[in-house]
């Protein structure tokens, strides 16, 4: 939109100074006729864009004119930038890189000592996120089908609030009309999504109260694991079950506290896969869970 191509217009001069109208055509990818008619609407709107002319011509905005960079430091600036680059890989969304450019074109030169590459978060449906965030844009009902960690499957129809990363996957935070209360639904239990016409029937509190309350009246059942772990597994047991060392033996075996969510799957599974690198202590039905399960592993692979 040629709005929003002043605007970077604007700030791309107050950052970079004096530019040909050449120079310019070539980064927005217009010709030099459009800069030359954006430099006009420019000046009617009251920015004073001075032209140059001459070999190291072109056109800048007089000194007089600059936009208030003091309200936020370089390091602040720096923060920012670094949020951006995280979403925008996380997303791949266009207007999140946008606003990137943008804040990069004002912000003072400062050096960036994080950087978060959420690229990795791309590996599933993006194309399912960028439905969701544009129903929660245009404030509309959605309709999907979903099959829960139980794989009961069933229709759901909800009003969307926010697309939330959490607990290593991505979900929707939604109302749901049918509970009366706000439910988070994991995007890749999801399938047939629909944009429905409804609007929404109601306003909704920011996504991060909503996030907050429920933590507060979180239902879910935690158990306390004690678990003995070989050395070669004490360093998943902590990056992938984020276990508490307690213990240190002799042996150079560790015993370990995991705090985890009754119903997921994800720490069983994760349990298993390190077979005879790490031993459960306690609870005991844990551990006739675990031989169950191995045994019948071992039973499809005697056949």
């Amino acid at each position: 939109m040629k709005t929003d191509r002043l605007y970077a217009l604007t700030l791309y001069l107050l950052s970079n100074g004096r530019t040909s109208a050449r120079e310019l055509a070539k980064h927005f990818e217009v010709s030099p006729r459009t800069i030359q008619r954006d430099m006009d609407s420019l000046c009617l709107a009251g920015i004073p864009v001075v032209s140059v002319n001459g070999t190291a011509g072109g056109y800048e905005i007089s000194r007089r004119y600059q936009l208030d960079r003091h309200l936020a430091t370089p390091e602040d600036y720096a923060r920012i930038l670094t949020a951006l680059q995280g979403l925008a890989s996380a997303t791949g969304d266009r207007k999140a890189r946008e606003t990137l450019e943008k804040i990069a074109l004002v912000s003072p030169k400062s050096r960036q000592d994080i950087v978060l590459d959420f690229s990795v978060l791309q590996e599933g449906d993006t194309a399912l996120l960028h439905t969701l965030q544009s129903a929660v844009a245009v404030k509309r009902v959605v309709r999907f089908t979903y099959t829960n960690n139980k794989n009961e499957t069933r229709s759901h129809t909800v009003e969307p609030v926010a697309v939330v990363y959490r607990w290593y996957a991505w979900y929707l935070l939604a109302f749901s009309k049918v509970r009366g209360d706000y439910r988070t639904y994991k995007l890749v239990r999801m399938s047939d999504v629909e944009i429905t016409g409804l609007p929404f029937t109601r306003e909704h509190p920011a996504a991060h109260r909503i996030l907050e309350q429920n933590e507060e009246k979180d239902s879910r059942k935690y158990l306390d694991l004690l678990v003995k772990c070989r050395p070669e597994a004490r360093m998943r047991a902590i990056e992938y079950l984020k276990g508490t060392v307690l213990e240190q033996c002799e042996n150079g075996d560790t015993l370990m506290r995991l705090t985890v969510v009754e119903d997921e799957q994800l720490w069983f599974g994760t349990l298993l896969s390190l077979g005879d690198k790490v031993e459960i202590l306690e609870p005991a039905w844990l551990r006739e869970r675990i031989l169950e399960a191995a045994e019948k592993i071992i039973s499809i692979y005697r056949k």
